[in-house]
């Protein structure tokens, strides 16, 4: 007995010299998403276990609008979303980050339009239908600025992209930027054809994670954790993509939940590696195209009405908490 004290002494000793924070818990980070399959990879690293030293709590949350509040409101830490959404809801009191590129849209976004209309300049004066301050709208955007036009040349018609696609489809409308399963069926109807998708436009519409500053600034190994728990995820699923496939079917679940259906949509996107992420961040002194989408984004909504702070592309994209 006298030497179990003599050793619980000792351990307890040791225990005081031991550095702070020795035996703390994992800092846990709240990521808000919506159901899509570029954000398969976040749910494949929790599986695998590819988050250390950080525990990932992924919330579903399928509207923008209040998963941003929740973000202003500190009930999550971050949020998937697009680089063009993202810059919609920077403010000097809520100030974001993007730290990571998930995934590329090449081919799971596009317009499908009437025949007679070979190209977006034939748009002029047409009724298309999309959704106001949405990543169709800041495609649609794009594509009319860099053929001389912009929205008041064409009659917008604001609705969901499922519901533009179905008007289009019904013949209600000129043309529709929409996704899947509306690409297809927009090009399959009798007076319909696919004018221009994603896969024209590389690096254009982008999802990234996206933090507070505060988030970043308090927990940056919690955040490079993160990171180098999604680029192993993805060399994981580039070597096990069938395996891959359906564990993120699973967890992200909702109308990707069938593997199959999950395998489909995902050759509409790609998933940005570390060495793709490098090279799209690039560097404040070496900015990568990175830095151009997300300037883009902020002039066209700031030209629209729809941001009234002043910043850019700098100020939200931080390429320091990459890592494999």
């Amino acid at each position: 007995m006298r030497r179990f004290g003599f050793l619980l002494t000792l351990a307890v000793i040791a225990v005081m010299f031991l550095p702070s924070g020795t035996f703390s818990a994992p800092v846990t980070i709240r990521i808000g998403y919506p159901t899509w399959v570029g954000y398969g990879p976040l749910f494949l690293a929790q599986a695998k276990g590819f988050y250390q030293d950080v525990k990932v709590e992924l919330i579903k949350m399928e509207d923008i609008k209040p998963r941003f509040a929740a973000l202003a409101a500190r009930r999550i830490d971050g949020s998937a979303t697009t680089l063009d959404a993202m810059t919609l809801y920077v403010k000097p009191e809520l100030p974001l980050v993007a730290v990571l590129a998930l995934d590329d849209s090449k081919g799971g976004d596009g317009i499908v339009a009437r025949k007679e209309i070979r190209s977006i300049k034939d748009l002029k004066g047409k009724r298309v239908a999309f959704t106001e301050g949405s990543v169709s709208h800041f495609f649609l955007s794009v594509l009319l600025r860099e053929n001389g036009l912009t929205e008041k040349d064409i009659v917008v018609v604001n609705m969901t992209a499922g519901d533009a696609g179905a008007a289009f489809v019904a013949g209600k409308v000129d043309a529709a930027v929409t996704w899947e399963p509306w690409l297809t069926k927009g090009k399959q109807a009798p007076h319909g054809h696919l004018l221009i998708d994603s896969s024209k436009t590389p690096g254009l519409i982008v999802d990234a994670l996206v933090f507070r500053k505060d988030v970043t600034r308090a927990h940056p190994e919690a955040i490079m954790a993160i990171t180098r728990g999604w680029h192993r995820a993805v060399e994981y699923w580039k070597k096990n993509p069938a395996e891959s496939n359906a564990i993120m079917a699973k967890a992200v679940g909702g109308w990707l939940s069938d593997p199959k259906v999950f395998a489909e949509t995902l050759t509409g996107i790609r998933y940005y590696d570390y060495e793709s992420n490098v090279k799209f961040f690039g560097t404040p002194a070496n900015p990568g195209p990175a830095y151009q989408t997300v300037q883009r984004a902020i002039d066209i909504w700031t030209e629209l009405g729809k941001i009234r702070y002043k910043f850019t592309a700098r100020d939200v994209l931080d390429s320091s908490f990459l890592t494999k």
